[in-house]
C-alpha cells in the first residue's frame, strides 16, 4: 500500500469560514473553560489551603481532576452515539458546572476533591469532543490549525485564569473564582446549544471500555500520589515500584485487549505511533510543573498571589504563543519533523535552567525565572501540534486513524495525571531532602531537573518517531491487526 501525501496545509482564514466556524467555536470554547479552571485552580489553590486547610492534599486537587478526566475521555464516542453532538455537550457542562459549584461551596479539602473528580469528569469529555469535532467536521488540510487553536484557547486560560484567581486570592476571595467558572460555564451552554446539532452519531462505539487498563493507570497514579504525603522512605521507594509495575502490566494487559485504552497500533513494531505517543506523554507531563510553580513565588521569592500566578503562566503562554507561530512557518515536512526533535530539548533547557536560578531570589533572578519557564512553554508549543497531527494520519485505514486521533487526548490525559502525581512526589522529596536547610528551593529544584531529564528522554523518542515505518506486516507477536493498518504514515 503506498503512503498518502500529506495535503496542502489550509490557512487561517479557511479555518475560520462560515462552513467552519460554528464547529471551530464549539471545541475551542470548551477547551478555553477547561483551560481556565486549570490556572485559575493554580493560582487560587495556596489560598484555598490556608483557608481551609489540606496542605498535604495539595496534589491530589489536580490529581483527581486528572484521573476522572482520563475515564471521561474514554466516554466520547459512546456519548457522541447517545446523545448527538449537542447533548454531549451539554452533559459536559452541566459535570462542569456542578463540580465548580461544589468547589465554591466547600468547607473542606475532602469536599473539593469531589468536587474536582466531578469537574473532570465534565473537563475530559470537553477535551476529547474537541478532538472528535476537529477529525469529523473539518478536513485534513486544517487539522494542524486546529490542533494549533486549541492550544490558543489554553493561551486564553493561560491569561485569564492566573490573573484572575489570583486577583480572587489577593482579595480574599478565593471562592469567587469558583463562583466565575459557574457563571462562565452557563453562559458558554447557550450558543452550544443553537451551534451544534442535536442528531446522534450513526457510529456509535460499541465496544466495551477497557475497564481493567483504566484501573490500573489510576491504580499507579494513585500509587505515586500518595507516595507524595506519606512519611517514611521505604514506604515511598515501595510505592514508586508499585507504580511503576503497575504501569508495566498496563501495557501488557492493554496491548491483549481487542479494543484498549490506547489504539493497537502503539503496540506494534513497525509503525512510529509508540513514538508519538511517547513524545506527547513527556510533553504533557513538563506542562504540570505549572501547578507548583505559583506555590514557589510565594514561598521562595515572596510574591504576592496575583504575581506568582502570572509566574505559573509564563510556561504556557510560551507553549500557546509558539504554537500557534509553528502552526504558520513550520507548514513544510522537514519543518514539522525539526519542531519535533527541537521542542523536547527546549522544555528541558528551560526547566534546568529555572531549577539552576533557584540558587537566588534577587530580582534579576527571579526575571530569569519568567524568561526560562517561557523557553520551557516553548518547546511544549512548537512540538505539540506537529507530533499530535503525526499521530491523527499514521494510517490510511480510517477506523484506526479515529483510534489514533483519540488515543491523542487519552494519552495526554494519562501523561497529566501521572505528570501531576510525580510533580507531588518530587516536591515532596525536596521538602524531605531539604529539611535541615530550605525546603522549597530543594524542592524547586527537585521538580525542575527531575522534570527536565523526562524531557530530555523526549528527544530520544522524537527522533525515534521520525523514522519511516516499515511496509512489511507486524511481527507475529504483535497484536494482529486488519492488513490495512499494518503500514504506518509518515509525516
Amino acid at each position: 500500500m503506498a503512503e498518502r501525501v500529506a495535503p496542502t496545509p489550509g490557512t487561517w482564514g479557511e479555518l475560520f469560514a462560515r462552513d467552519h466556524r460554528a464547529a471551530v467555536s464549539v471545541f475551542a470554547g470548551g477547551i478555553a473553560v477547561y483551560a481556565v479552571s486549570t490556572y485559575l485552580t493554580a493560582a487560587s489553590l495556596p489560598s484555598a489551603v490556608a483557608d481551609i486547610g489540606g496542605q498535604r492534599l495539595y496534589a491530589w486537587v489536580m490529581t483527581v481532576f486528572l484521573i476522572t478526566s482520563v475515564f471521561a475521555s474514554m466516554l466520547v464516542t459512546r456519548s457522541l452515539g447517545r446523545w448527538g453532538a449537542r447533548g454531549a455537550y451539554l452533559i459536559a457542562f452541566g459535570l462542569f458546572g456542578v463540580g465548580s459549584l461544589v468547589c465554591a461551596l466547600t468547607p473542606t479539602m475532602s469536599v473539593m476533591l469531589a468536587g474536582r473528580a466531578v469537574q473532570g469528569l465534565g473537563g475530559g469529555l470537553l477535551t476529547g469532543l474537541a478532538f472528535a469535532v476537529i477529525r469529523v467536521a473539518l478536513p485534513e488540510r486544517l487539522w494542524v490549525r486546529a490542533v494549533g487553536l486549541t492550544s490558543a484557547m489554553w493561551g486564553i486560560g493561560n491569561l485569564i485564569g492566573p490573573i484572575l484567581g489570583g486577583l480572587f486570592a489577593q482579595i480574599g476571595f478565593w471562592r469567587g473564582a469558583f463562583w466565575l467558572l459557574v457563571v462562565v460555564t452557563a453562559i458558554i451552554v447557550v450558543p452550544a446549544t443553537r451551534a451544534l446539532p442535536s442528531r446522534r452519531s450513526a457510529a456509535a462505539d460499541v465496544s466495551p471500555l477497557p475497564v481493567l487498563s483504566l484501573l490500573l493507570v489510576a491504580a499507579a497514579t494513585i500509587a505515586v500520589s500518595v507516595a507524595g504525603v506519606i512519611d517514611g522512605t521505604g514506604t515511598v521507594v515501595v510505592l514508586v515500584c508499585v507504580a511503576a509495575l503497575t504501569m508495566v502490566g498496563f501495557v501488557v494487559v492493554d496491548r491483549r485487549r481487542a479494543t484498549g485504552l490506547l489504539p493497537r497500533l502503539a503496540y506494534t513494531r513497525t509503525n512510529p505511533l509508540k513514538w508519538l505517543y511517547v513524545s506527547l506523554a513527556l510533553l504533557a507531563v513538563g506542562s504540570t510543573t505549572e501547578a507548583f510553580i505559583p506555590l514557589f513565588g510565594q514561598e521562595i521569592a515572596g510574591m504576592g498571589p496575583l504575581v506568582a500566578g502570572m509566574l505559573g503562566a509564563a510556561l504556557s503562554w510560551g507553549w500557546s504563543s509558539a504554537q500557534i507561530a509553528s502552526t504558520t512557518w513550520a507548514d513544510g515536512a522537514r519543518a514539522s519533523r525539526r519542531v519535533r526533535v527541537i521542542g523536547p530539548g527546549l522544555l528541558a533547557g528551560g526547566l534546568a535552567t529555572y531549577g539552576i536560578l533557584q540558587m537566588s531570589s534577587s530580582p534579576i533572578a527571579v526575571a530569569g525565572w519568567f524568561v526560562a519557564l517561557f523557553i520551557a512553554g516553548t518547546g511544549i508549543g512548537m512540538a505539540f501540534p506537529h507530533i499530535a497531527t503525526a499521530a491523527m494520519t499514521i494510517t490510511t485505514d480510517d477506523a484506526e486513524a479515529a483510534r489514533a486521533s483519540a488515543g491523542v487526548n487519552t494519552v495526554q490525559m494519562v501523561a497529566n495525571t501521572f505528570g501531576s502525581a510525580i510533580a507531588g512526589l518530587l516536591v515532596s522529596v525536596g521538602a524531605i531532602v531539604g529539611a535541615d536547610g530550605d525546603p522549597d528551593v530543594v524542592s524547586a529544584r527537585f521538580l525542575a531537573f527531575g522534570f527536565a531529564a523526562l524531557a530530555a528522554v523526549g528527544v530520544a523518542t522524537a527522533l525515534a518517531s521520525l523514522r519511516r515505518s516499515s511496509p512489511a506486516t507486524a511481527p507475529a507477536d504483535d497484536p494482529p491487526l486488519p492488513e490495512t493498518t499494518t503500514r504506518g504514515r509518515h509525516v
